[in-house]
Formats: structure tokens, sequence, C-alpha cells
């Protein structure tokens, strides 16, 4: 959850800087709004790499205990004649 908390201080960090850049047209605070998404982006790839390797580390885990016994190996159905080969038409 301390994710979630960095994730939200950065974007309210970003809240000054987008109202000077969006109400007021400063250029600086829209270098700095730029430069927060960038963070923001680094950060959010960090995090879904994290709560992916998470989940896989779990269902590895999970994995093994949760299996089942294996169904039984259901008969093959019996093979059907191929067709026969059509004959070439007869010349006249």
């Amino acid at each position: 959850m301390n994710n979630f908390g960095k994730l939200k201080d950065l974007v309210m960090s970003l809240e000054d800087d987008f109202s000077k850049f969006y109400d007021k047209q400063n250029a600086a605070a829209g270098t700095r709004v730029r430069k927060g998404m960038q963070e923001l982006k680094t950060m959010a790839q960090a995090f879904r790499t994290e709560v992916q390797n998470t989940k896989n580390a779990g269902a590895a885990t999970a994995a093994p205990a949760a299996k089942k016994a294996a169904p039984a190996a259901k008969k093959a159905a019996p093979a059907k004649a191929a067709p026969a080969a059509k004959k070439p038409a007869a010349k006249k």
C-alpha cells in the first residue's frame, strides 16, 4: 500500500503546476508537469512489474497445492475408414 501513497503524493505535488500551466499559461510550469508525468509513467511501470511478479510468485506457490488428480484418460474414438480415392475419369 506504500506504493499507492507514493503515487498519490506525486499526483498531488503536480496540482499547482497544472493550475499554473493551464490557468496562467506559465510555460515553466508546463515543463514541470511534463517532468512529473514522466516520473509518474516510470513509477507506474515499476508498480505494474512489481504487481505482476507478486501475482506470479503467489500463483507458483499456490499451484502445487491446488492441483487435483488428473482425470482418467479418455478412450480414443475408433478411427473411421478413409474415403475411397476417386478414380480418374476415363478418356473418350
